[in-house]
């Protein structure tokens, strides 16, 4: 395995540790609050989606 295929792995399932954060947050209906703001549920859906696509797509490319 090269470095190339080893680094796109390791991007993959960074990103798919970030979709599971993002799901436990959205069943769980945890408040994130960043200062004064507390940020929208809808939010974890878009951050979900690109997240989750995002690895799946690395995970995909590191198998070719």
């Amino acid at each position: 395995m090269n470095s190339h295929k080893t680094g796109l792995r390791v991007a993959s399932i960074v990103f798919a540790i970030f979709a599971i954060g993002h799901i436990l947050r959205l069943i769980n209906h945890a408040q994130v609050t960043v200062g004064t703001h507390t940020i929208p549920m809808g939010v974890s859906w878009v951050a979900l989606i690109v997240a989750a696509g995002l690895s799946i797509w690395m995970w995909r490319v590191s198998k070719s």
